[in-house]
């Protein structure tokens, strides 16, 4: 009942999608700023630069045709903060949550930080943003690729750069 649901109001964002003029203005609309956000610049520099997690929080489905590089897929519809804490055990470390644009990992970094985390940040605009930056994703074979998966054609719209997988 709950994925039913969720693939509802998921309709119901990507149909009411098309009247939104930006992405800032989409995610005004739909998220609450709860997590900030972090810049695919400033990931970008922290993923060359320090230790950072970048947590993706799409569906496997989505992960295997691109990812960004040292991301590490939790997925949505059965995310887990226990798996999570198991695997990291420092509540400060920072974790960059990321899903296509920015509403799922939302969700999910409040759930983070709901079990402790002191340090998650959300990408903004997502893998999308990424992409549209000409920041590398990589494949299920870790080979590099400019395919992304939309979710939905209505979602598709907010790629700007990158070839569209439904």
């Amino acid at each position: 009942m709950k994925n039913i649901l969720f693939l509802f109001i998921l309709f119901f964002i990507s149909a009411s999608s098309f009247g939104q003029k930006t992405l800032s203005d989409l995610l005004k609309q739909y998220n609450t700023r709860s997590i900030p956000y972090i810049s695919v610049q400033e990931l970008r520099m922290l993923q060359l630069n320090s230790d950072v997690v970048i947590l993706d929080t799409r569906e496997e489905n989505e992960y295997q045709v691109s990812h960004i590089q040292g991301s590490k897929l939790i997925g949505f519809n059965e995310f887990s903060s226990e798996t999570v804490q198991a695997e990291i055990t420092d509540k400060n470390t920072p974790i960059i949550v990321y899903c296509s644009l920015g509403i799922r990992s939302e969700e999910i970094g409040e759930k983070l930080t709901k079990a402790g985390y002191k340090n998650v940040q959300n990408l903004y605009g997502g893998i999308f943003e990424w992409s549209n930056n000409d920041y590398p994703v990589i494949n299920n074979k870790t080979q590099e690729t400019d395919s992304i998966h939309v979710f939905s054609k209505p979602w598709g719209k907010w790629l700007l750069k990158g070839e569209k997988v439904y």
